[in-house]
C-alpha cells in the first residue's frame, strides 16, 4: 500500500511542476508566437493540470487512509484526466491540429469521475 501512496504522490509532484512550467511557457515563450485563442487554451490546460495534480495528491492521501479502492480508482482518473484533458489542450494550442479536442471531452468527464470516485473514497476513510 505505502508503494501506491508513494507512486501517486511522486506523479502529483511531478505533475504540479508540469503544470506551474507549462503555465510560465504559456505566460512567457509563447507570448507573439501563438494568438490570444491558443494562448487562452493553453493557460486553461495549465490550471485545470494544476488542480487536478493537487487531486491526485488528496487521492493519494486517501489511498493510505482508508477508502483503498475508491481513492486509487479516484487517482487514476485523475491522471488520465490530465493526460486527455489538458495534454489535448496543450497539443492543440500549439499544433493547431484540431482532431486533439475530441479527446478533451472524455479527459474532462474522466476529472469529473475522478471527483465522484474521490467522494465515495472519503465515505470509506478511517478516522
Amino acid at each position: 500500500m505505502r508503494l501506491r501512496v508513494r507512486l501517486w504522490l511522486f506523479l502529483a509532484g511531478i505533475n504540479g511542476a508540469l503544470a506551474v512550467a507549462l503555465g510560465a511557457v504559456a505566460a512567457h515563450a509563447l507570448q507573439g508566437r501563438l494568438d490570444a485563442h491558443a494562448i487562452g487554451l493553453f493557460d486553461t490546460a495549465a490550471r485545470y493540470h494544476l488542480a487536478h495534480a493537487l487531486a491526485l495528491g488528496l487521492a493519494a492521501f486517501a489511498i493510505g487512509h482508508g477508502g483503498a479502492a475508491w481513492a486509487k480508482t479516484a487517482a487514476l482518473l485523475f491522471f488520465i484526466g490530465i493526460v486527455l484533458f489538458s495534454g489535448s489542450l496543450y497539443l492543440y494550442a500549439v499544433t493547431g491540429n484540431r482532431l486533439l479536442v475530441f479527446m478533451t471531452p472524455f479527459g474532462g468527464l474522466s476529472l469529473i469521475a475522478g471527483w465522484v470516485a474521490l467522494a465515495a473514497s472519503a465515505l470509506k476513510v478511517r478516522r
